[in-house]
């Protein structure tokens, strides 16, 4: 075998090799990435219960119901669409209505959404960008409301 023979084999395995590690990566990573949703999205896109997600959007006014200190049911909104979320666990401080919020955790059957932690917005200005984004997009946010 000739030296340019060798070499394009070489090059040929190695890039084999990396193949196969960035396939086992993604593969070992698959359980563990969590996409972003929004209330119309999950809507639309008839997510499958038991699926593990992010939902964002606004607490609706007036949805907030504590059961107990840990036990919380609040509803999120995009302005196209609502979905009802169960916490159970200390919410943060600057949880309420009306502002923006990020939960993470799965979709059930019942179209109810188990939250294992939620996130709230942490001043004025701040909104995530997929939370800003799906609101933009349903009209329901705009640039000047947030300072509010």
């Amino acid at each position: 075998m000739t030296r340019k023979g060798r070499r394009l084999l070489l090059i040929s395995c190695a890039i084999g090799v990396l193949g196969v590690a960035a396939g086992l990566v993604l593969f070992a990573l698959n359980d563990t990435i969590v996409f972003f949703r929004s209330p119309s999205e999950i809507a639309a896109e008839h997510t499958a219960p038991g699926s593990r997600l992010r939902l964002g959007g606004l607490v609706k006014d007036g949805s907030v119901m504590r059961q107990d200190n840990a036990h919380v049911r609040f509803t999120v909104t995009d302005g196209g669409a609502d979905m009802a979320v169960y916490y159970e666990g200390l919410l943060p401080d600057l949880f309420r209505e009306g502002q923006g919020v990020i939960a993470e955790g799965v979709l059930l059957g019942d179209g109810t959404f188990r939250a294992d932690s939620v996130l709230a917005k942490h001043d004025e200005k701040y909104m995530p960008k997929e939370v800003a984004d799906a609101l933009k997009k349903q009209g329901v946010w705009k640039e000047g409301e947030a300072a509010r």
